[in-house]
């Protein structure tokens, strides 16, 4: 983990853009010559053009000669600086997002979506202001003070000296507040990623929702949390709000004392009264930036409290690495070995214990077992979704975990019962392993899926847009979407995590002769809920409690009267026997 503080890593992704910094820094000090040579002016103005006019012209002129640099140096450190910082939070933004993606299974297990949702859209958005305009503010405004500063001992430096010697009065305020607002800032990014993940569960869960009619409750949840928001931002915004007010106080004591101090030197013949005029402007001048800076101060903060939050997930670094310079995985071409493999969540989670068992090429392994027993779990070890605990998973003699990811991954089709389909074209979900892929071979897909028919009688065909998770489909079409898609990736390698479990019969038939074309000649994991699919299976592997209680055929299997497997089988049967029960009216 890096010692850097928060604010120095995240200035650290503005290094790139070095050169447009320096063209900002240079329009900054026009805007500050600007505005302390507009200052230095009202002196002339008083002591020189009022009481001889004929150099009104070249006042005038030098007037509208500042103030056009001025509003250069304004425009041009403004546009500069937002540049900068729009480029910086996308480049952050993107670094994160990558980051998240990045991460293992067990990662995203214990985490919600809206609670990675909101450091993407809500801590990043809360930094784009610091560094697009705040660090633009603090240059701007402190190279502002510093010529107004100069003016003001180049005026008379005892009285320099005693206005400004109240400054320090104003720090330790704004050190205490800027302490306070990162607190309390920190606090209102947790209630609003408790708000973003209670409103992503009620927008996935809506149909359950409206279901079990829970909509009020629903609703009064948001408006707690919205109201825990609401309370945490009004403590910021009495923080920011407390500073300006001082700032007025010992500024009005630093202009009484000015004014006192000044009218006894004009008396005394050490100051004229252009001077002192020129140096109350000017000190009513330095207001503005020294005000300004004071909310620069609680923005950082607030920008220091959500880069916090943004480098604690970047620092979160999962447990499935891809060793340093691994070679990739060459196709694959004779087995996969599972060799004594354990896997546990945590010490006191374990799921799998000892498995061992080999997987040639061309063959379909089955894998049954009840609902706990390890069966998903075994199979996401394969793509290093998780990494093993324990022992090793071999292709073709080589360790997963020594060879490049995306080489691996690349060799394994999944299609899983809980179809994941994105808001985009049918076309674009069926390539979505290949997105290279002529129309011509997503066709093929589609057809080898049983999906073509559908699709054609979709509104706009293959160009039709399947919303959200494939929402605008049955459920037996998002299925042979996914094989589709799994066909056109043209893996060697195919897991199917229980894909027909959740259809109804006439698509279940579908699904069964697209699964059959996408298992031919690929070496298979299938994981079935109905035991009557898989008979035809090289081998079934039964699973007990993460162990492996039996290896063998169908019809050997079921030669086992005591045997797990016959058990299941026979468990099947009697349910499928059940008389239905009628409804008898009331």
């Amino acid at each position: 983990m890096s010692r850097s503080s928060p604010l120095a890593r995240l200035f650290a992704y503005a290094h790139p853009y070095k050169a447009r910094l320096g063209w900002a820094v240079l329009a900054m000090a026009f805007y500050a010559v600007g505005s302390a040579g507009l200052a230095a002016l009202i002196k002339t103005i008083f002591d020189n053009v009022l009481q001889d006019r004929s150099q009104l012209g070249r006042v005038a002129w030098l007037i509208i000669s500042l103030n056009l640099l001025k509003g250069i140096g304004s425009y041009g450190s403004s546009y500069l600086m937002a540049w900068v910082g729009q480029r910086v939070v996308m480049d952050l933004r993107n670094a994160l997002y990558s980051h998240i993606l990045g991460q293992s299974a067990s990662f995203f297990g214990e985490r919600s979506t809206g609670e990675l949702m909101s450091r993407i859209n809500n801590d990043v958005g809360q930094v784009q202001q610091a560094v697009s305009e705040t660090a633009g503010d603090l240059a701007r405004e402190t190279l502002s003070l510093v010529g107004f500063a100069i003016l003001l001992f180049y005026y008379d430096a005892w009285l320099a000296v005693f206005c400004i010697i109240t400054a320090p009065l104003i720090v330790y305020p704004m050190v205490r507040l800027g302490q306070r607002v990162r607190k309390t800032t920190r606090r209102s990014q947790e209630a609003l990623q408790v708000l973003s993940h209670i409103s992503a569960e009620g927008f996935t869960g809506q149909r359950i929702v409206k279901a079990f009619g829970a909509e009020k409750r629903e609703s009064e949840r948001f408006a707690r949390a919205g109201h825990q928001l609401f309370r945490t931002n009004m403590k910021v915004t009495a923080a920011l709000s407390s500073l300006p007010p001082l700032m007025e106080v010992l500024g009005g004591f630093a202009m009484a004392g000015a004014l006192w101090y000044g009218s006894r030197e004009i008396a005394s013949g050490h100051l004229t009264l252009g001077g002192l005029t020129s140096f109350i402007a000017t000190l009513f001048l330095m207001y503005g930036p020294a005000k300004k800076l004071s909310r620069v101060n609680a923005n950082l903060q607030q920008a220091i409290a959500a880069s916090e939050r943004i480098f604690e997930m970047m620092d979160t670094h999962t447990e499935v690495v891809e060793r340093p310079n691994a070679p990739a995985l060459a196709p694959f071409a004779r087995s996969i070995e599972f060799r004594d493999v354990t896997f546990a969540y945590d010490e006191n989670r374990r799921i799998l214990r000892g498995v061992n068992f080999t997987v040639h090429a061309g063959q379909m392994i089955a894998i049954v077992g009840r609902s706990g027993a390890g069966k998903t779990t075994l199979v996401n070890l394969l793509p290093r979704f998780y990494d093993v605990s324990g022992g090793a998973i071999l292709v073709d003699g080589i360790d997963v975990r020594d060879v490049m990811l995306p080489s691996l991954r690349s060799q394994i089709g999944i299609v899983t019962q809980e179809t994941v389909l994105f808001d985009d074209s049918v076309a674009s979900n069926i390539a979505y392993g290949r997105p290279s892929a002529s129309q011509a071979e997503v066709e093929a897909a589609a057809r080898a899926a049983n999906a073509h028919e559908f699709v054609l009688g979709l509104e706009q065909g293959y160009n039709t847009i399947i919303g959200e998770r494939g929402q605008r489909l049955s459920g037996g079409q998002r299925q042979r979407l996914a094989i589709a898609r799994a066909l056109l990736r043209n893996a060697p390698v195919l897991v199917l995590d229980e894909a027909t479990s959740a259809l109804d019969v006439e698509s279940e038939l579908l699904v069964q002769e697209a699964l059959a074309n996408l298992m031919m000649n690929r070496t298979s994991f299938v994981i079935a809920h109905r035991l009557s699919t898989i008979r035809r299976a090289d081998a079934i592997i039964v699973l007990e409690r993460g162990r492996i209680v039996e290896i063998g055929r169908h019809d050997d299997l079921l030669a086992r009267p005591a045997g797990t497997y016959a058990s299941l089988y026979q468990m099947q049967l009697l349910e499928g026997r059940k008389p239905e029960r009628r409804m008898v009216p009331s």
